[in-house]
């Protein structure tokens, strides 16, 4: 069958790495998805770093003592204080999800009509109250991390 200059045709899928995090149509939720992601991988990564650094215990004292003096410097208190933040960002979030998935912030079903923003505006207070609660959060560990190192 021709395509006509009236019927579109679906364009092929060229965005790559860029569509991994574009945000597109979706907006801020894409945002959040994208951070989502990234917490969960860093959150993998310090639990490989931490099963890694427990494990130095297997090879004596000293090898347990070089491995606490090297992740004592500040860089490592700087990231202890990014996974909590990623940590606490990634329960939220996922709570979040949980709530969305369920169905429990869509409200009541309604026919679906061009351009699909109703679904939208009923999730969006959730989304800026978690938006409220990472600011908050951030504002905290930046004072922490100031009154205390």
């Amino acid at each position: 069958m021709e395509a006509t200059s009236k019927q579109k045709m679906p364009l092929p899928n060229r965005l790559g790495i860029k569509g991994w995090a574009w945000g597109g149509h979706y907006k801020i939720e894409r945002y959040l998805y994208t951070l989502h992601r990234l917490t969960g991988f860093g959150l993998l990564a310090y639990v490989a770093l931490h099963l890694v650094a427990n494990g130095s215990r297997l090879w004596g004292q000293g090898s347990w003592e070089s491995t606490m003096n090297f992740l004592s410097n500040p860089g490592f208190k700087v990231g202890e204080y990014l996974v909590m933040a990623a940590f606490i960002y990634h329960a939220l979030n996922g709570g979040r999800l949980m709530l969305q998935h369920l169905g429990f912030t869509l409200g009541k079903p309604k026919p679906p009509v061009y351009p699909y923003v109703d679904a939208m505006r009923r999730r969006r207070p959730l989304t800026l109250a978690l938006l409220a609660l990472i600011m908050g959060l951030a504002i905290y560990v930046l004072v922490a991390f100031v009154i205390y190192y």
